[in-house]
């Protein structure tokens, strides 16, 4: 029954808040930990966001996987509570926990009612500072993780972004599968699980955001709650690393009536003067959906494809401009080439005035949408801490957009796009397709 008052509170929360309202307050707890608040009073509910910054790139040799699993674990039973305690108590409390681990970070959300916030914020920290890692849970969780490595060997898009990254990356944590493979799986010991843990949950590399129903002062005293027993400090974070494959094919030989293709070359950092600029420019390239110069040009124009999309993608350590497309076997060289001819097309002539602010137009009018809850908000805000971006961000950011000139897009196409860099990983049987090394 609680967790069903909270599913309402949430869902009465959509809608409630837009941009304007979101006044971000910076926050400093007794013990010194930083974080951002915004204050909504009007629903008694609080959704929190930590980030440890590191992530499965903090993975020793040897071990990929365990952080990933550890993450699995941390509901698997902490305290003197069992995973099925734990749940009950969870449950009883109308609370929601969400642990996350991916490449540059460890992420931690929850939702909890305002009467139950001392409860709530006691048993999370109990799963955070007091973790079991029982025998029995790490083979059930390492069972899970297995399942989904056969699954992936199985998808045409998981084996072409693997291929594509361990080819960009190589031996640096971005060039592997953060779940791991299943021979690093079956050697990972309740001794690596504890190391990852220590490793990866840092409290020197936390940023904590907050939105809801609490006071700069009641979430000073939470954090140090939350946070306190764990580790102050944590191993290097890996080097940066440049994208190490130039431009070309490589195709996957794999039994499907359609191939999938993952493309891309280096890309700019997310605090490059032009980042926004480019971030307007793939938005005409292959970032709007239909209305994209790719969507146009591979799917309305010829019909080779449902779907034909390029990305930005600023990692902590490494940045790519990168793309992706499905077509039949007999399409995917005409498709490549479309892709390649528009690359190049974009990189020399550049966009129009027309393309340009109908993209400032979509970009600043869905920027608002996104504010559409507590639950979302402090995910943005926990980004914005996590990108070093400065508190302000939210209400600057559409004048970022706004201020993108034509001389600003054209720069930007003719700095980082460049179709001969542009690196092709196909899997599937593409007709004419083959591999260039």
């Amino acid at each position: 029954m609680k967790m069903r008052m909270l599913a309402i509170l949430v869902l009465s929360l959509l809608g409630t808040m837009s941009r304007a309202d979101v006044v971000i307050q910076e926050v400093t707890s007794p013990g010194g930990i930083n974080a951002w608040l915004v204050e909504e009073h009007s629903i008694p509910f609080t959704a929190i966001e930590i980030h440890f910054a590191g992530g499965s790139s903090l993975d020793l040799p040897g071990k990929r996987g365990a952080t990933n699993l550890m993450v699995g674990l941390l509901e698997e039973g902490s305290g003197e509570m069992t995973a099925q305690d734990f749940q009950r108590e969870r449950e009883a409390l109308a609370a929601s926990f969400t642990f996350d681990s991916y490449a540059d970070g460890v992420t931690v959300s929850a939702k909890f009612l305002t009467e139950n916030r001392e409860a709530a914020t006691a048993l999370l920290r109990q799963a955070l500072v007091a973790p079991r890692f029982d025998q029995d849970a790490i083979d059930r969780v390492r069972g899970q993780v297995e399942s989904i490595l056969a699954s992936d060997a199985r998808n045409p898009n998981r084996i072409a972004g693997a291929t594509f990254y361990s080819a960009a990356f190589g031996d640096h944590p971005y060039g592997s599968d953060d779940k791991g493979t299943t021979e690093t799986l079956a050697g990972l010991t309740q001794d690596d699980i504890f190391v990852a843990y220590r490793n990866a949950l840092v409290r020197s590399r936390a940023v904590v955001s907050a939105v809801g129903d609490i006071t700069p002062e009641e979430l000073g005293v939470l954090i140090d709650q939350l946070l306190s027993g764990l580790p102050t400090e944590g191993p290097d974070l890996p080097q940066d690393v440049a994208f190490g494959v130039g431009g070309g094919v490589t195709v996957v030989p794999f039994d499907t009536p359609q191939s999938v293709a993952l493309f891309g070359h280096a890309g700019p950092k997310r605090d490059d003067p032009d980042f926004f600029a480019a971030y307007v420019l793939n938005t005409i390239l292959g970032g709007n959906g239909l209305q994209s110069i790719l969507m146009e040009e591979v799917r309305e124009k010829r019909g080779l494809t449902y779907g034909v999309y390029s990305y930005l993608v600023p990692k902590d350590h490494a940045e790519m401009w990168i793309g992706s497309v499905a077509s039949a076997n007999d399409k995917m060289a005409e498709t490549m080439d479309v892709i390649l001819d528009n690359w190049a097309r974009v990189a020399t002539v550049g966009v129009s005035q027309e393309e340009l602010d109908a993209a400032k137009t979509y970009l600043t009018g869905e920027y608002p949408l996104r504010f559409d809850g507590n639950e979302q908000i402090a995910g943005i805000m926990s980004g914005m801490q996590a990108e070093g971006l400065p508190i302000d961000y939210v209400v600057h950011r559409n004048d970022y957009i706004n201020a993108v000139t034509l001389d600003d897009v054209m720069r930007v196409a003719q700095t980082w796009l460049n179709p001969e860099a542009l690196r092709f990983v196909v899997v599937g049987q593409p007709v004419g397709v083959t591999s260039t090394d």
